[in-house]
């Protein structure tokens, strides 16, 4: 038979709080990791929701630009038209 030293009694007076702090630790950093998966979920659906209205807001500037060129370009062919 083997022989432990220290006895198994110590042996286990020392693994036992251990091994408790070891598994209280991991449940800490498990909700720490989940917090930053919650927030980076959080900041990836706010950046594609950014992303879509710099698109919509674009494709609006962009439409308001071409109704004012179209305006001022028909305000200069009605004016040479009327010098004729």
């Amino acid at each position: 038979p083997y022989e432990f030293l220290p006895d198994p009694k110590s042996i286990l007076e020392e693994i036992v709080p251990v091994s408790f702090k070891v598994r209280l630790f991991k449940c800490f950093l498990d909700a720490a990791v989940s917090e930053q998966i919650a927030r980076m979920v959080a900041m990836r659906g706010a950046t594609e929701n950014a992303d879509e209205m710099v698109r919509s807001l674009t494709m609006l500037y962009n439409r308001a630009r071409q109704s004012q060129i179209t305006r001022e370009l028909a305000e200069i062919i009605g004016g040479a038209a009327a010098l004729e």
